[in-house]
């Protein structure tokens, strides 16, 4: 079986990038992929169904990684569980929310909330 590619980071203007907080601690800075407008079957999604599915998205792209991610070799022996370029699986409500200039969303959580690593934030539901 063909692993599929992973997929590109969410699309965030350069210029924003550029302004993306710096986690500090033991906080991770993760970018939730955008909603799609549309269904699969080409139907538009309503406002409140993209903001439901916004506010309840599991999977994310790391940004950054606060100076203390990882460090605490009693809770995580087994070293880090994600690193800066992955995609993440994350509770559906974790870490403090905002949105960028661009309406981006983008979550700050603590780095035990990484809950697993995944190639393609497509290939997941949540239900």
């Amino acid at each position: 079986m063909a692993e599929k590619i992973k997929k590109e980071e969410p699309p965030i203007e350069l210029d924003t990038r550029k302004q993306l907080p710096e986690p500090k601690g033991w906080k991770i800075l993760v970018a939730m992929p955008v909603v799609k407008e549309k269904t699969e079957g080409g139907i538009l999604k309503a406002s409140d169904t993209k903001d439901i599915e916004e506010s309840s998205n599991i999977g994310g792209y790391v940004m950054k990684l606060g100076p203390d991610c990882y460090n605490d070799e009693r809770r995580f022996p087994s070293g880090a569980w994600c690193k800066k370029g992955d995609w993440v699986l994350i509770g559906r409500y974790a870490g403090a929310r905002f949105s960028l200039e661009d309406d981006h969303e983008v979550r700050i959580i603590n780095d035990d909330e990484v809950i697993g690593t995944i190639i393609n934030p497509d290939d997941i539901k949540s239900a």
